[in-house]
């Protein structure tokens, strides 16, 4: 019998320590790959929510550019390569105009570039913006650049602008004076279809009395008096808005907004001219067509003067018409705006019976007839209407304007006077004012150019 064998089984100490210490590593490497992870969480989300600060920066700051460049109005004389330089400077005086002092206009000529420097929209958070304004095209459009920044992040937005013409404010109202206006007697300034087209412009920057009503005035639209310092005469019997006392003057706004007055340029009229008038020919019911008169011919023209087309007439100059005159066209001065000469004067004594220049044979005067919306545009010249009218078809403007006697009637257009001289209405004269349907920029003048913003031309391009 075999002998009985025995097992010996040794003890595998510290192996449960090294399982632990497995386990140990293990969970710390998830640990610190856990908190890694978390660490790159939070950072994206901080570089994502900086992004989005940086991107409502730029928001903020084209809408910023846009509310001012939509505002502004270009001269009419400047030139389409200076437009940039026309842009800054008009952005300058807009910031300084509204107190704004963070922000300012830079214009670099050498690179038709203009900048607006870092503006501080939140100085805790290091939040603001910067743009730049650029051509685009030939001179006819401008590209904006807007960058946003928060902290480290940028964002850019862009949008394109196209200058455009528009109508000026001054054909929203029915008079518009530099100098003081004066009305006596029965005199009434009306709308044809409502009384704003009745409103009244006044400057009056050389004078205090800035509108004296008289007898029985009255104006049914508002007054709109520019100088702070003016002061208005308005009779008992005098009205403005249908009003008297206190409610005429609750309708008259004094230190009211500024209003450019539009450029007369009387180029566009003078390839049409055929005819010359000399001293010595026929004054009396004559037919003038397409007519130039030269300076210092000083023609009185009686009984019935019917002009067709153009009467261009050369400073400096009286003409009169003593009896009635019948114009199908536009009458014109080529005065001095700054310089008027005393001598330039044009006086309708008798009955006026004005026709568009559209209602001219085409045949016969061919583009003339798209030269529509004036009726006399004389810078440099007084205008004197003595007798009455049933329409005068368009815009009246020149350095002095007044109404005598029993002038009066519709005007389908607005009076423009460019003189700081009072301007007077007096005796029975009532003015009926009809802007509907009116031209937008009125032949002979130059058009005002603005900005347009191009919703379409919205980018957020990566620099």
């Amino acid at each position: 019998m075999l002998p009985e064998r025995k097992h010996v089984f040794r003890k595998r100490r510290a192996s449960a320590l090294i399982i632990s210490m497995i386990f140990l590593v293990v969970f710390s490497a998830l640990a610190v790959s856990l908190a890694a992870m978390s660490n790159t969480n939070v950072q994206l989300a901080f570089n994502q929510q900086q992004a989005g600060r940086a991107l409502n920066c730029a928001h903020s700051g084209q809408e910023i550019v846009r509310y001012y460049l939509c505002g502004l109005t270009i001269p009419a004389d400047v030139l389409p390569a200076d437009r940039l330089q026309a842009v800054a400077d008009g952005l300058q005086d807009a910031f300084t105009d509204d107190g704004v002092t963070n922000m300012s206009a830079l214009y670099h000529p050498s690179m038709y570039t203009l900048t607006i420097p870092n503006v501080t929209l939140d100085s805790m958070t290091n939040e603001g913006f910067t743009a730049m304004v650029t051509f685009a095209g030939k001179f006819d459009a401008l590209n904006v650049l807007v960058t946003g920044s928060s902290r480290q992040a940028d964002k850019h937005v862009a949008l394109s602008y196209q200058f455009d013409t528009a109508a000026n404010p001054i054909f929203d109202y029915g008079i518009a004076t530099k100098g003081p206006l004066h009305m006596q007697g029965n005199v009434g300034v009306d709308g044809y279809n409502e009384s704003i087209e009745a409103s009244v412009y006044i400057e009056s920057s050389d004078a205090l009395l800035a509108l004296q009503m008289t007898g029985k005035s009255s104006i049914a639209g508002d007054v709109n008096i520019v100088n702070p310092s003016a002061y208005v005469d308005i009779a008992s019997n005098s009205s403005v808005h249908g009003q008297t006392g206190a409610g005429a003057l609750a309708h008259v706004t004094i230190g009211a907004d500024m209003c450019d007055f539009p450029l007369p340029n009387l180029t566009e009229f003078e390839g049409y001219i055929q005819h010359t008038f000399h001293a010595g020919d026929p004054t009396s019911n004559v037919t003038l067509t397409n007519v130039q008169i030269p300076a210092n011919t000083n023609p009185t023209f009686s009984g019935h003067a019917t002009i067709r087309g153009i009467m261009y007439i050369r400073s400096p100059n009286t003409v009169s018409f003593t009896g009635n005159a019948e114009v199908h066209g536009v009458i014109l001065g080529d005065g001095d705006l700054s310089n008027p000469s005393p001598d330039g004067y044009i006086d309708f004594g008798g009955t006026v019976d004005s026709y568009d220049v559209s209602t001219l044979s085409q045949e016969e005067f061919g583009t003339l007839t798209e030269h529509t919306g004036t009726f006399l545009l004389a810078p440099g010249f007084r205008v004197c209407f003595r007798g009455d009218f049933a329409v005068l078809n368009g815009v009246i403007a020149a350095s002095g304007v007044e109404f005598h006697g029993n002038a009066g009637g519709t005007i389908n257009g607005s009076v423009i006077n460019y003189s700081d001289a009072r301007m007077t209405i007096a005796g029975n004269t009532k003015l009926v004012f009809n802007r509907s349907g009116m031209q937008k920029n009125p032949a002979g003048f130059e058009p005002i150019t603005v900005l347009k913003c191009i919703p379409d031309s919205y980018t957020e391009p990566s620099l």
